[in-house]
């Protein structure tokens, strides 16, 4: 982050920051390949968002490894498989990635990065609109195109699948049959882009964290996510806010989860600003562990 900070504060044009984002990444992914050739896992056949994140991330010299589910991203890296993994945490209209936050319960791997990546879907298909029978899309992606699904297609079956790369798969070999998809499983799978952008929010994001084994270092501009779970008694909630207030942390996410070990009790998961190396950090999370039964450092990062 701090390479791309410097590039676009000495970029006087003509191309566009965005632009030699991409040229330093494809740059910092071939020597890394050289030091070590780097495995990165994500969940999805190539052409998922999720093989998105990830080269936005590390580029094209890397190998990648696909797999089926989030659990397998975490196996992947847990077993040495893969050096990092690529999974996703929250979609800006749908919410948290709950299977995700569930992972991070049992697994002892960290938190590396975090990359935020603009969602875009499209509407693929090798026939007309007029021809299409069916749509296949993953539930989440079809959550995020209702309106404009019911505005456009509203007589069309709507068939809920695994993953969109095995949506347009589907696309390619069923007669009458179109996906909902990404510009890049348009072009993997020679298929049309019959409607861009039909998602019915224009500020959709999702964000994907990198897990690995490795802690990132401080660079000023960081983010720290922990987990906890507290204790039952009255002013419980009120009382874990208190040590993020009194150090002046800002806290830009808390989610629950069921402990899955007694009935109604719950996990926290807390994403705060600052490196869990910083002083107000430190004394925010000691004092949070008086008033917790557990608490886990997930993990400190560059912030997206």
């Amino acid at each position: 982050m701090i390479v791309y900070e410097r590039v676009a504060a000495q970029n006087d044009g003509p191309l566009s920051d965005e632009a030699l984002q991409a040229v330093y990444r494809e740059i910092m992914s071939g020597c890394l390949a050289l030091e070590k050739p780097l495995r990165i896992s994500y969940m999805g056949p190539p052409a998922s968002f999720s093989n998105i994140a990830a080269l936005k991330k590390f580029g094209s010299s890397v190998r990648y490894l696909p797999v089926n589910t989030i659990n397998d991203v975490f196996a992947e890296v847990e077993h040495g498989r893969a050096d990092y993994g690529v999974v996703p945490i929250e979609n800006s209209i749908e919410g948290a990635i709950n299977y995700t936050l569930d992972m991070f319960m049992e697994s002892d791997l960290k938190i590396c990065s975090e990359i935020s990546i603009e969602i875009s879907h499209n509407l693929l298909a090798k026939c007309g609109m007029d021809k299409i029978k069916r749509v296949y899309s993953n539930p989440s992606v079809i959550g995020q195109c209702r309106m404009w699904l019911e505005a456009n297609l509203p007589r069309v079956e709507i068939i809920e699948v695994t993953s969109t790369t095995k949506a347009a798969g589907m696309a390619v070999r069923e007669k009458g049959a179109a996906a909902i998809g990404s510009s890049l499983a348009a072009e993997c799978y020679g298929l049309n882009m019959l409607a861009r952008s039909i998602e019915d929010s224009p500020h959709n994001m999702t964000r994907f964290l990198v897990i690995g084994k490795v802690e990132s270092r401080p660079t000023g501009k960081d983010k720290t996510s922990i987990m906890f779970a507290v204790k039952d008694k009255v002013g419980a909630l009120h009382d874990m806010l208190v040590p993020f207030k009194k150090n002046k942390i800002n806290l830009t996410k808390i989610e629950s989860r069921p402990s899955k070990k007694r009935a109604w009790e719950y996990r926290f998961f807390v994403d705060m600003m600052g490196h869990h190396n910083d002083k107000n950090v430190i004394k925010a999370i000691d004092q949070l562990r008086e008033v917790c039964t557990s608490l886990k450092v997930l993990g400190s990062y560059p912030l997206a």
